[in-house]
């Protein structure tokens, strides 16, 4: 009898070992080189043609990383479609009319589906993406961390609480990342993903138009598309996070900062008298290190709280749950 208990016992202790270490396992660069060989290539490819179409959605997807990491962790909750019965974070405040290129997710996944069924989670084909989107666009490149599963869940209220609005102010900046584990450091570097792509006026109206920080010059130019009285049809007008280079990863960002031409107030935050002066002002004219600090800070951003083990599911449409 005694025997027979303890065998039990430990049965059960194994099992339970098993479980903690299959929900706590950690992402690794190779996780699919077996079971998905040619992954990196197949997404790639998509990305590429999609870039070449449009070398704005470079930054769209880098920026759909974020926000997908952000809100309770690097899942997949961010693709998830709104149906009668399931709030997803699309219709979220930061998400609603300005997140885009999730067409473009679909069609990496149909791709990697086809190479190798019900493998690869949505959430890590977003992950890969995000860094391609980069070197595509001449950035650095990194090994990305593997293994995610998707959520089955997702918060639009977490959506609209976790994601620092243009408006924040460098104190914000800092709590925000810091919530989610990240340093100053990596906020700041984080930030000059805005090297690439583009604003709607709606972000940068009262920036353009009211502040006193900002380079006169710049400020015309910006207001004559997104002029001061609140319309509809100039809320979704354009302007270039970097007016330099939009579709070219460099560290122009960091110089127009200092030059008091970041086009978000949350921009020009990172160079207003704070602690991250001399951060911005070491990125303006050493952009190996910026590159450096980014790769680390995506390398950190993408450890955010994944799923992995048995948790969450392998989507094999990244819109709806299994």
């Amino acid at each position: 009898m005694a025997t027979s208990f303890s065998l039990a016992f430990l049965v059960v202790a194994y099992l339970v070992v098993v479980s903690i270490e299959s929900s706590n396992a950690q992402l690794t660069t190779n996780f699919y080189s077996t079971s998905c060989p040619n992954l990196f290539s197949t997404v790639k490819s998509v990305m590429q043609s999609a870039i070449n179409k449009e070398a704005r959605m470079g930054a769209s997807i880098l920026r759909m990383f974020f926000h997908d990491c952000f809100v309770n962790g690097c899942d997949g909750s961010v693709l998830l479609d709104d149906t009668s019965t399931f709030t997803g974070e699309k219709n979220a405040i930061p998400n609603k009319d300005s997140l885009r290129g999730f067409e473009v997710i679909d069609q990496i996944k149909t791709a990697v589906e086809k190479a190798c069924p019900g493998v690869v989670s949505c959430a890590d084909i977003l992950a890969i993406a995000a860094r391609d989107s980069v070197v595509i666009l001449k950035g650095p490149t990194w090994n990305v961390k593997l293994g995610r599963r998707d959520a089955t869940t997702a918060s639009q209220s977490a959506a609209n609480n976790n994601l620092a609005p243009p408006t924040s102010s460098l104190s914000d900046l800092i709590t925000n990342y810091k919530n989610q584990g990240l340093s100053t450091t990596d906020m700041v570097a984080l930030s000059g993903a805005h090297t690439i792509g583009q604003a709607r006026c709606i972000t940068f109206r009262t920036r353009v138009n009211n502040e006193s920080n900002i380079d006169t010059s710049f400020a015309t130019t910006r207001q004559s598309t997104c002029p001061s009285v609140v319309s509809n049809t100039t809320n979704n007008n354009l302007a270039p996070l970097d007016v330099q280079t939009p579709n070219t990863w460099d560290n122009n960002y960091y110089k127009n900062l200092i030059n008091q031409k970041g086009l978000l107030h949350s921009d020009q935050q990172l160079f207003s008298g704070g602690s991250t002066n001399a951060l911005v002002q070491t990125y303006s004219t050493n952009p190996t290190q910026f590159n450096t600090d980014f790769v680390n800070a995506m390398i950190n951003m993408g450890n955010i709280k994944p799923l992995t083990g048995t948790n969450g599911q392998i989507r094999k449409n990244c819109r709806t749950i299994n």
